[in-house]
């Protein structure tokens, strides 16, 4: 014979009824028709209670042992408590008290966003802050590229939600379900682009050049004066298909070289107006947990919400370079806050 099932929850409340109402087990049996060894245990079980929990004796830690883990936490930043206490050979200890020792020498930390600035680095930017502090940056104009996915950033879908409302389902793709590399380029108070980038295009210099060709040049550069040509500063950063010298000499030969090539120390994106702009848009994109279903409709969210970017926003990032050279020199070279 097969095993009978067990006693649903509908059953066991039913039970509960029946002996308040004064009813046997054997009447109870009948009723449910289910096997009267079976009602009996259930009601046994029951009136035994829980088992009271057993507390384990927890381990002892030496200041041998604390001065051990003082060390590993110094040498393995990020790591779990978990993995601290086992390269000490230190086990038996529960989970609550080793983050409570580690409480006492030790902080939780996200990894650093930005890489650290040697004293190389350093000096460029301060050299760097320098040589553009008399320049007028009404005549660079600023380019970068950003990325863009479906989902967006991790950690963006979160909020409010109201007493009483259920949160919103979350699709889960892997990778993001791809994304679209998107250039743009601020001067003053105008917004140049944003451009697409062609889906599965990996920008070598010989693409960029060309894509530079595609959108700047034959759709923004071209219409300009010759006196706005003439004045103009192109600044891009240190990407290799940017640096390389087959791009560098591609640009010369568009007039773009020497001091209308603006010169760009390395790890700064900080220092670049643009990069502002792009939270903007990512904000705007993104915001209330959006996603996407297709890469054509997430660059439609960034077209519109590009248009929606007034010339004042764009004047107050390209204005601000002033104080972002005056920042970089204050801090020796260090970061500064975007």
């Amino acid at each position: 014979m097969g095993q009978k099932k067990d006693l649903t929850g509908s059953e066991k409340s039913k039970i509960v009824r029946y002996l308040a109402e004064g009813c046997s087990s054997l009447k109870i049996a009948k009723l449910l028709k289910r096997d009267h060894r079976t009602i009996k245990r259930f009601i046994q079980n029951s009136q035994q209670g829980r088992k009271k929990r057993v507390e384990k004796p927890r381990r002892k830690i030496t200041a041998h042992e604390l001065r051990k883990v003082k060390h590993a936490a110094a040498k393995m930043p990020l790591a779990t408590s978990l993995a601290i206490f086992q390269s000490c050979n230190i086990t038996g200890v529960p989970k609550s008290t080793r983050c409570a020792i580690l409480r006492d020498m030790a902080k939780v930390r996200k990894a650093e966003r930005r890489p650290p600035l040697n004293k190389r680095n350093k000096l460029k930017r301060q050299d760097w802050a320098k040589k553009y502090l008399k320049t007028d940056f009404s005549k660079v104009l600023w380019t970068d590229e950003m990325r863009v996915s479906l989902d967006g950033p991790d950690g963006w879908a979160r909020g409010w939600i109201g007493k009483g409302q259920r949160a919103p389902v979350r699709l889960r793709r892997q990778q993001g379900g791809g994304g679209v590399l998107v250039s743009a380029g601020i001067i003053k108070d105008e917004l140049v682009g944003p451009f697409r980038v062609e889906d599965g295009v990996k920008l070598n210099s010989q693409s960029y050049c060309q894509f530079l060709e595609d959108t700047f040049f034959k759709q923004w550069y071209r219409k300009k004066s010759a006196s706005f040509k003439k004045n103009m500063i192109f600044m891009q950063d240190n990407a290799p298909s940017h640096a390389s010298k087959y791009s560098t000499a591609w640009l010369a030969r568009k007039g773009i070289k020497e001091e209308k090539l603006m010169t760009w120390p390395p790890c700064s994106p900080d220092l670049n107006p643009i990069e502002n702009l792009w939270s903007i848009i990512k904000c705007e994109i993104y915001k209330e947990g959006k996603q996407y279903t297709s890469l054509n409709s997430v660059w439609e969210a960034v077209v519109a919400a590009a248009r929606n970017v007034d010339g004042e926003q764009i004047k107050t990032l390209t204005e601000s370079m002033d104080g972002r050279l005056l920042s970089v020199l204050a801090k020796k070279g260090g970061y500064i806050g975007r």
